[in-house]
């Protein structure tokens, strides 16, 4: 009876549990936790784009040491990806840009977030929402990485040069190209939630 309400009491807990993926990069592999509850909006589109493979083969096409590291936008060859519409800046969601979290990339307009992501590789206050208008909208934050900061480091100290991304000249691109070859869900036991589902089916 102690062992089923002990259970019983943890229940809600996972039920509620924030998704995890992994991003396997030429680089090494980093765990995510994303911030469901928190930046819904933010966590769904991100996921969608995750599920459907769109991240497999992109590049972290910026990266600026002190700073931050941006991927999820062009694939290896330096060409855009095809992205949905953008989503609404969730910034306001009390999330700050601390060292090891992920925030959504965007342009100059608030909500123009689409799939492109950064993980900050300090404490960048001056990335934090402050206001609800053109200057004060910030980055909005969805997740944090629980393990691989050392191999989001690695990639910080890469060579960088200006480079063609899309036919344009662009700034910070690492001479050797990083990838994500692969980007997924784990489950809650680090188990890529394809091998569980393939697991079942085969009993």
């Amino acid at each position: 009876m102690r062992l089923a309400a002990a259970l019983l009491a943890l229940l809600p807990g996972l039920l509620l549990a924030n998704p995890v993926v992994r991003l396997d990069t030429t680089a090494g592999p980093i765990t995510i936790e994303l911030y469901e509850d928190k930046a819904p909006k933010s966590v769904a589109n991100f996921l969608q784009y995750l599920d459907s493979g769109f991240y497999n083969g992109t590049q972290f096409h910026r990266v600026i040491s002190g700073f931050m590291i941006q991927g999820g936008g062009f694939d290896q060859s330096g060409q855009r990806k095809a992205t949905r519409a953008p989503i609404q800046n969730e910034a306001d969601n009390g999330l700050k840009n601390k060292r090891g979290t992920l925030a959504m990339a965007r342009t100059s307009n608030p909500h123009s977030a689409t799939a492109q992501f950064f993980v900050n590789l300090v404490d960048n206050r001056n990335l934090d929402f402050t206001g609800k208008n053109s200057r004060g909208w910030g980055y909005a934050v969805f997740a944090r990485v629980t393990d691989g900061m050392n191999v989001v480091d690695n990639i910080a100290r890469e060579r960088t040069s200006s480079q063609r991304l899309n036919g344009m000249m662009a700034r910070d691109v690492p001479q050797v190209p990083i990838l994500i070859t692969k980007a997924y869900r784990l489950k809650d036991d680090s188990t890529p939630a394809k091998q569980v589902n393939e697991e079942k089916d085969a009993q």
